[in-house]
């Protein structure tokens, strides 16, 4: 089923600023997926609780030593908080779908509602971490083993766009992770070189980087995924209902799946009023 869209505004012909444009962009498109789309002066956060932290969340009975604590976002999604800042990989315990599933572009990935199903990565993005589909391995911060389904094309797509936002300059994870063109990553190393790329978010930020909802593969091939993922507008906090719908482009090249850099390209971030027929994390 189509989604409803029950109010729809588009924002330009914008660029995925994490790919191209680098990483103060990236900041950028980061507050614009939940801020911009809503159009309401306020604070973005006003009504939610701030991040918690490991020592207000004291470790509950399901953390092991991978864990130090949990949270909630600030629309009361739990995430739990890694020992390593980059995330820790769950037990791919699971056998992932194959093309004979009726559920093979449809379905969810096994394990993100398990305890570690979602973490907060560097103190900021919450994203999920599945024991079917990835990622599978975290080595020096970069993500790896995801799988080459639908499932493992979203869970990727999720991963390496907000690692990236939230590592700017984190040199062997975009040159691990994402496809640029000689020309973009010879305009980010100026960039970088001329003080225009942060190192880290700015913690004002931080608040605005909570777990989506939903994803939809709108399209998928043996070696790439074009997928949309879905997140809360502020509304909810005054008991409207909308998300902000994004699309990231995925590739399957030397063993993995890789953000693919769309600067040439063009993407709309929409507001839609109904997540049905999306699947949900």
């Amino acid at each position: 089923m189509d989604e409803v869209v029950s109010r729809r505004r588009s924002f330009g012909r914008m660029p995925l600023a994490v790919l191209g444009a680098g990483a103060v962009l990236a900041v950028a498109v980061a507050a614009v997926v939940t801020v911009v789309a809503i159009g309401d002066d306020d604070a973005p956060y006003d009504q939610a609780s701030p991040t918690p932290t490991a020592s207000e969340n004291p470790p509950g009975p399901t953390f092991g030593p991978s864990f130090v604590g949990s949270g909630k976002d600030s629309f009361g999604h739990r995430f739990d908080i890694p020992k390593d800042t980059a995330g820790q990989a769950l037990s791919q315990s699971s056998v992932p779908r194959t093309m004979t599933d009726p559920e093979w572009q449809t379905g969810a990935p096994g394990g993100t509602n398990q305890p570690g199903g979602w973490q907060q990565v560097y103190g900021g993005p919450i994203i999920p971490f599945s024991t079917t589909d990835g990622p599978a391995r975290i080595d020096n911060g970069v993500p790896s083993g995801f799988t080459k389904t639908p499932q493992g094309a979203a869970l990727a797509a999720e991963h390496i766009y907000w690692r990236t936002v939230a590592r700017p300059t984190d040199h062997p994870l975009w040159q691990q992770l994402v496809i640029l063109t000689p020309e973009e990553l010879a305009d980010r190393e100026r960039k970088i070189a001329e003080g225009k790329v942060p190192d880290v978010l700015p913690e004002s930020v931080k608040p605005l980087l909570y777990a989506s909802d939903a994803f939809r593969i709108e399209s998928y091939g043996d070696d790439f995924a074009v997928v949309r993922i879905a997140r809360k507008t502020r509304e909810f906090l005054h008991g409207g209902r909308s998300w902000v719908a994004m699309r990231l482009n995925v590739v399957w090249r030397d063993g993995g799946w890789r953000l693919k850099s769309s600067a040439g390209d063009a993407q709309r971030l929409e507001t839609i009023g109904s997540i049905d027929g999306w699947t949900q994390w």
